[in-house]
């Protein structure tokens, strides 16, 4: 299949390998997953079989890109130390089990600083996502894991834009650049941009012009180049809302000519864009947004 490499977030339901199953029936080229449940603390470690039956449908599909999410209990900014300590440890499986399915990215949100401040919040996050990532190398040496550090450590981490919704870092991109600047391990660092994130924190994407000016801005911050992948979600509130409102694409304010100029900037060309719009079972919703913005390439 040529083209744009389009694709979803997919349910794991039934097992992991499923979202691969998923992602094939709709003819999707990228995917994005939760490798556990994003809502619990408690996850198991990937099971042999789990990764066997992964790297198969996998193998199958093709040599598409994949990330993981992690889970949105995690929060590395967080001021309290032990609630600090359970993210650290969290985020560290969560390398490991991206390490084991041989998922080369792991999303996540640059977290919340829960009142302590900006600079405090950014301050502990690259504190406490250094420690997860060494955490992360040092618990693959051992035998239980069946993993090497160098695996391990193969795991980009895609810091996500956000809305600026309460007090959630990201949606400057300045903070990601200072994160960056702060981390031991920046070499190991990238950027996810969220469309309807971006918009919501005030960077506009409705015409060529406005999207140019928002890549510019990234580029002077962190350098296009660790720009990894992209969600292409509508937005359903104004520009410079601070909300985090997913809508389908053309249906909100972002509008098909937002989504006409992203498909077709070069600059974006050969990244993965996928989708984290609400579907029913059928994944009817993901095909149709997946044909509008196939129609608005040009």
């Amino acid at each position: 299949m040529t083209g744009p490499l389009l694709g979803a977030h997919m349910s794991v339901s039934g097992g992991l390998h499923k979202a691969v199953e998923r992602i094939r029936s709709v003819d999707g080229t990228a995917l994005q997953i939760f490798t556990r449940n994003q809502r619990q603390w408690k996850a198991a470690p990937v099971s042999g079989e789990e990764a066997a039956q992964w790297k198969r449908a996998v193998r199958d599909w093709g040599p598409y890109p994949v990330a993981s999410h992690a889970s949105y209990l995690i929060n590395l900014a967080n001021p309290d130390p032990d609630k600090a300590e359970r993210s650290v440890n969290a985020f560290a499986q969560e390398l490991l089990r991206c390490a084991a399915l041989e998922i080369p990215f792991a999303v996540m949100h640059p977290g919340s600083h829960l009142g302590a401040g900006v600079a405090e919040g950014l301050a502990a996050f690259a504190v406490n996502l250094d420690r997860a990532l060494e955490l992360a190398g040092e618990l693959a040496q051992e035998p239980a894991q069946k993993l090497d550090g160098n695996k391990a450590e193969s795991v980009s981490v895609l810091l996500e834009t956000t809305s600026g919704q309460g007090t959630n870092l990201g949606a400057d991109f300045a903070h990601l650049a200072e994160i960056m600047e702060r981390s031991r391990h920046a070499h190991r660092l990238g950027v996810c941009l969220d469309t309807c994130h971006v918009f919501a924190a005030g960077y506009d994407l409705r015409t060529p012009e406005a999207l140019g000016a928002t890549l510019d801005e990234l580029d002077r911050a962190v350098g296009l180049a660790r720009l990894r992948f992209v969600h292409v979600n509508d937005s359903k509130t104004p520009l410079g809302s601070k909300k985090d409102r997913h809508e389908h694409i053309g249906q909100g304010e972002i509008g098909l000519s937002g989504f006409a100029a992203l498909m077709n900037e070069p600059r974006l060309a050969g990244l993965p864009l996928v989708l984290e719009t609400d579907k029913e079972d059928d994944l009817a919703d993901d095909v149709r947004n997946m044909n509008i913005l196939r129609g608005l390439t040009r």
